[in-house]
């Protein structure tokens, strides 16, 4: 299996005010800890993309894995407010069918490549 893709949820990108406001409190001792925790959160969501298949894992001690064909995604949605675009992350959502996504990944580090490599991937029908 030939990994095109395969990245965790970026920190500083994502959320730089709160970044910085967490770098701030660390003095007082609770920045530490908030920063610790959002790495951890971070670290325990992974988005893999191959050339047939699309892989969300979440969880640090339980996990839930969501994998998608990639010839069953209808739809990738690119979310980014301003900062996102100006630091070049944001959250991709992946329909296969219905009105609900069966994949949100939030905070993906370029997430326009993500929606390019499954474009490129998917089988002409």
């Amino acid at each position: 299996m030939n990994v095109l893709y395969d990245a965790h949820p970026v920190m500083f990108k994502n959320h730089p005010f709160g970044f910085v406001l967490c770098i701030l409190l660390i003095p007082l001792g609770i920045g530490i800890l908030i920063l610790l925790w959002w790495h951890l959160q971070n670290k325990s969501s992974r988005l893999s993309i191959s050339e047939n298949h699309v892989l969300y894992e979440k969880g640090l001690l339980s996990k839930e894995r969501s994998e998608i064909d990639i010839d069953s995604v209808r739809t990738v949605k690119v979310k980014q407010s301003f900062f996102n675009r100006i630091f070049g992350t944001g959250t991709i959502e992946l329909y296969t069918s219905g009105d609900q996504p069966e994949i949100v990944a939030d905070g993906m580090p370029d997430p326009n490549s993500i929606r390019e490599i499954i474009k490129a991937n998917q089988k002409e029908s």
